[in-house]
Parts: C-alpha cells; structure tokens; sequence
C-alpha cells in the first residue's frame, strides 16, 4: 500500500479549452524533458543508493504509470471488468489494482475482470487485495469518516442517530484541510459533549465496505483510533441513543462497523 496525503481539496470547475490545451503541453513537455529526466533519475538513483535505489525509482515510475492507465482507461476498465453497481476506476490518485481490488472484495468483477486479478495472483499473489489504497483522495464514491473507538470492559461506546436505526462508532465526516486529531476532535465534542486528548491517539486501521443506505459501488472507509477524553459523555442534537455493545451486538451497527467489531473481537478486545 502507498502512503500518500490525508488532506485533499475538491477539484475546480475545468474549462473544456484549458483542459485540451493543458493535456497537449503536457503531452509535449514528457516528450521532449522524460527521456532527459529518466536518464539522470536512473544515474542520480544508483550514485545516492546504488541497484536500491533504481530498484525505488521504477517503482514510483510504475506507481505514477498504473495511476495515468486508471484514468486514461477508465471507461473502458468500467465497461469491460466491472458489473453495473461495482467501484468505478478513474481516480486519478489510485492504481488500477487498488481499484480491481476493490471491486474484487465487492464481489463485482465481470469475468474479464476475474480473469486478470487470477493472472496478477500467479506473478503475486493477492495482488490486487494487497493494493488496495487507502489513503487516495476521496470522491463522490468514497465517504471519508474518522472514528473514535472506546471500549471498556469488552465492550464498545456506539451512538444512533435521529435518522437511523443502526448503531455506529462514534465519528465524523473530514473536512477540507483537518487533520485526523482535528476531526475527531470536533466531531467527538458536538457528538457527545467531551474534547479527545489528542496526546493519547493511537492509530488502529483503516476499515472499508459498501456505505449503508448509498447506491452499490458508493464505499464508506473509516480511518479508527483510540484515545482517552475529558468531560462527560452526553448526547449532542442529533445524537438519538448511546450505548455500549458487545460482539454479539454486531448485527445491530453499520456494515462497515461491523467489519471493525470482527477484527476487534479477533484481537480480543470484544466479549
């Protein structure tokens, strides 16, 4: 998996004339400065970290290439190896395996699209799963949730709110520009009334399934953490029900939290 930015911002309105002129001075510039580039890069490489360091090198450049094949062949990928509903290619920040992996865990694959995962499993195995990038910038197909996860005694504080009938662990949407702290640390505050020590946040997964209540191939991907908080818990305005739940409560929490609460309980901190 390749780490990358956790702060995005929503792209801007393109002018259809830009867009074709920029797309012909890129096409330009990478003709005439990439033969350049990748000579000195290959040279520049081996001098600072010898056969490593071309090895790190063709990588990012296979990294940046699968990224342009995923927007460039994104209509057809989306025809060819996706069933209607499926998680579409055509991120620009993800390569195509993350998205067949992707598709692969939704079980949405066309043959064509199974038969190239079970080629990329031969040369590596688990390929496309192990691909999988969670920290691409969201779309209108990813919501981009933080989640706070207290346990005590085995079991774990969830809240419902006033417009649904499943629990979930309590949380909240990032907003342009905040970092992971900043957001559950607002979220967590007008939730349930206590402010997140941010000294004491831990990081515990980053968790994804198909988003409850979304049309298919629209993914919920929460990234978990523990922390300690002051305050007292007390429930916000849109804030319904608080409660605690143990393993066997699974069947009542979102899809995706009741992905968390398997791993949870496979780690033994879930009764």
């Amino acid at each position: 998996m390749i780490l990358k930015k956790q702060t995005y911002s929503t792209d801007k309105k393109v002018n259809p004339f830009i867009g074709a002129l920029l797309f012909l001075i890129s096409i330009v510039l990478i003709a005439i400065t990439g033969p350049l580039g990748f000579i000195y890069g290959l040279f520049y490489s081996f001098a600072s970290r010898g056969i490593r360091g071309i090895g790190e090198f063709l990588l990012k450049i296979a990294i940046s290439v699968d990224q342009l094949g995923n927007v460039l062949m994104q209509h057809l990928l989306n025809t060819l190896w996706v069933k209607g509903g499926g998680y579409k290619f055509g991120n620009r920040d993800e390569t195509i395996s993350s998205a067949l992996g992707r598709n692969k865990k939704l079980g949405t694959l066309t043959w064509q699209g199974r038969t190239i995962d079970k080629i990329l499993d031969i040369i590596d195995p688990g390929h496309s799963l192990n691909s999988i990038d969670y920290y691409i910038e969201p779309t209108k197909n990813i919501i981009d949730n933080l989640a706070w996860i207290y346990i005590v005694e085995g079991k774990i504080l969830v809240v419902r709110t006033k417009d649904s009938n499943k629990f979930q662990i309590p949380g909240g949407r990032r907003k342009m520009g905040e970092s992971d702290a900043e957001t559950l640390m607002r979220s967590i505050n007008a939730g349930l009334g206590v402010e997140i020590a941010p000294s004491t946040l831990q990081f515990i997964g980053i968790f994804e399934t198909q988003a409850d209540g979304q049309k298919p191939g629209v993914l919920m991907r929460k990234t978990c953490y523990i922390a300690l908080y002051n305050g007292e818990l007390t429930l916000g305005q849109e804030i319904a029900e608080m409660a605690w739940l143990g393993y066997g409560d699974r069947e009542n929490v979102s899809e995706v939290d009741a992905l968390i609460f398997d791993v949870l309980q496979e780690n033994g901190e879930l009764i």
